[in-house]
């Protein structure tokens, strides 16, 4: 990925914290040189130094017998994203788009089953404990859980290399960057809005180091 200086992120933590936040990504690998993608939500966790990506797909889906083949596979992640026109800048540009974007390679391996009932439970208990009547892998019938199981293949990525791109108008003078949010924030859409809210924190942490 492309990432000019102004718009590199290198905090580890705060790369982690995001793609845990904006967690349905994209797996890429390759058949045969052919690029092929699948949209998933992903799991995450952590052992030493070492970051891991965890997942499923179905098993009638041709990419997971790709994974352990390639030499490397890719995960992206991108939320949330907003057009810039040129027409809030002090003086004549031309328009953009602000986003924000990580992408982690690393080599993949095939969950054993227990591992992958490990992580399915985990991944329930995220998206499900806050609600009302949560569905958690406990209280699902095994009959269901097992069939369900034998249409699905889990893997697990060991990240190997990351990269962090927050396009954010850093490279805006103090004047244009707070008229870009202000504009943001009237367009009325819920992306807009995201990116002036990462913008204004991205503005706040600057102040308070001082920059």
């Amino acid at each position: 990925m492309y990432i000019p200086k102004y718009f590199k992120v290198s905090d580890a933590e705060e790369i982690w914290e995001f793609v845990q936040k904006h967690s349905f990504g994209t797996i890429v690998s390759t058949k045969q040189g052919k690029p092929i993608a699948t949209h998933l939500p992903f799991g995450f966790s952590k052992k030493g130094d070492d970051y891991f990506i965890t997942g499923h797909m179905a098993y009638g889906n041709p990419q997971w017998r790709t994974l352990q083949a390639c030499e490397n596979v890719l995960v992206m992640f991108q939320e949330p994203h907003a057009y810039v026109s040129s027409s809030w800048y002090s003086h004549e540009n031309v328009p953009t788009w602000n986003y924000q974007a990580v992408h982690m390679n690393g080599k993949a391996s095939i969950l054993e089953k227990d591992e992958l009932i490990e992580d399915l439970t985990v991944l329930l208990q995220k998206y499900e404990q806050h609600r009302e009547n949560p569905v958690l892998w406990d209280k699902l019938s095994t009959e269901l859980l097992q069939n369900e199981l034998k249409g699905i293949v889990g893997f697990k990525i060991k990240v190997e290399e990351i990269q962090a791109a927050y396009k954010l108008s850093q490279n805006r003078n103090d004047l244009d960057y707070a008229n870009i949010i202000e504009k943001l924030k009237d367009e009325g859409n819920a992306n807009s809005v995201q990116v002036a809210e990462e913008m204004e924190k991205n503005s706040e942490m600057k102040q308070r180091k001082g920059i």
